[in-house]
């Protein structure tokens, strides 16, 4: 998965308005309770990253 498919699932399911201010904001444990833009800045595969992003907002199976 590439940053920008990252980036656009995202917004997708949180919003324009909220997508990019949950990523700053947000700690996922999956992700060592880094937010999505920390782990991103640490070199952290965007398909890990979305699997942490999946998990903690409960998103059916399809979504993954």
């Amino acid at each position: 998965m590439k940053e920008t498919e990252l980036w656009q699932r995202l917004r997708t399911h949180l919003g324009q308005a909220y997508y990019r201010v949950w990523a700053a904001e947000f700690n996922l444990a999956d992700l060592g309770g880094r937010t999505v833009n920390q782990a991103i800045a640490d070199g952290v595969p965007s398909k890990i990253i979305w699997r942490a992003v999946w998990q903690a907002l409960e998103l059916p199976p399809r979504d993954r």
